[in-house]
């Protein structure tokens, strides 16, 4: 499988979307700074958002079109998934 996400800040005010083919072990890595870059810079650690699908290029496509976004409809698209903003990291270590 391959997934991918959106993650934020705990005040939402950065909104960071990544591809990759673990979920949980992406997201930790985030979490516990282990990957450098932006995400650790602005402590962008919370999951917002996933998708997934079994075509990599079809993952990659969508990572392109949903950075291409305003952040208006990032936002919404958070919104439809995941209204109350909780962070679903617990939820798909289960």
């Amino acid at each position: 499988m391959y997934y991918v996400y959106i993650l934020s800040n705990k005040t939402n005010k950065v909104l960071y979307v990544g591809v990759t083919n673990n979920l949980a072990r992406r997201i930790y890595e985030h979490k516990h700074k282990l990957v450098e870059g932006f995400t650790k810079k602005y402590n962008v650690t919370k999951l917002l958002y996933y998708d997934a699908t079994t075509d990599i290029k079809a993952a990659i496509a969508r990572e392109k079109q949903i950075k291409g976004w305003v952040r208006r409809k990032k936002i919404a698209l958070i919104n439809e998934f995941n209204p109350q903003w909780r962070d679903l990291y617990s939820d798909i270590c289960e």
